[in-house]
């Protein structure tokens, strides 16, 4: 799986690549940002997962999505300007979580 952003700012998840891919691909944790406030984290309670990125959440800098990935299925949220950016899944062992901040990119976890 890749996240992929193209020329003109549009983010893109692809799912099957069959041929030469044009587009950048972003590399979670890889800007120069503050770490702790960009890397989703995990509550695990039992068999569910709280997911959460502590972060502001301004009209000009924050967390537009939070995606959960279990290898064979995914899941996203998105977020608008002043929504708490978290999330309730349930938990699997090793599985990922990728956040994306409109200024500082990609981010990434592991359950």
């Amino acid at each position: 799986m890749k996240v992929l952003k193209s020329q003109n700012g549009n983010i893109a998840l692809l799912l099957k690549e069959v041929g030469e891919v044009n587009d950048t691909v972003l590399k979670a944790n890889d800007v120069d940002a503050s770490f702790e406030k960009h890397v989703p984290q995990f509550d695990i309670f039992e068999d569910k997962a709280e997911v959460f990125v502590s972060h502001v959440m301004e009209e000009e800098h924050y967390i537009e999505w939070i995606m959960v990935d279990y290898g064979k299925e995914q899941i996203i949220r998105h977020f608008q300007p002043g929504d708490d950016p978290r999330m309730v899944v349930d938990y699997q062992e090793g599985m990922k979580a990728y956040s994306y901040c409109n200024k500082h990119s990609l981010w990434m976890s592991e359950g």
